[in-house]
C-alpha cells in the first residue's frame, strides 16, 4: 500500500511542477510581452508573438479624414498624438 502511496505522490508533484513551468512559459512568452505591448497602443497578435503598430486608414488609402473630432478620435486610438500646428508665415507679425 506504501508503494501506491508513492508513486500517486511522484505522479502529483510531476503534473505540477509541469502545470507551473506551463504557466511559467505562458506568461514570459505570450502575457508579459503582450502588456507590454499593449501599453504602448498596439496591436498584440498571440499566434503569431508579434507585436503590430496600428495604422489609419486613411494612411494606407491616402483619402483625408475631413472631420477634425473623427480624426482626434481615431489618433486617440492608435495611440498617434495630434500634429503640431504653427501659424502661418503671413499671419505672423513682422518686428
Amino acid at each position: 500500500m506504501n508503494t501506491k502511496f508513492e508513486r500517486l505522490l511522484l505522479l502529483f508533484l510531476g503534473l505540477f511542477a509541469v502545470g507551473i513551468i506551463g504557466v511559467a512559459v505562458w506568461q514570459i512568452g505570450w502575457a508579459i510581452p503582450a502588456g507590454k505591448c499593449k501599453a504602448q497602443h498596439k496591436w498584440w497578435d498571440y499566434g503569431e508573438r508579434v507585436c503590430a503598430t496600428p495604422i489609419l486608414t486613411s494612411d494606407v488609402t491616402g483619402r483625408l479624414i475631413t472631420d477634425d473630432k473623427a480624426l482626434a478620435e481615431a489618433r486617440k486610438a492608435i495611440g498617434r498624438p495630434a500634429p503640431k500646428t504653427t501659424a502661418p508665415a503671413a499671419a505672423q507679425p513682422k518686428t
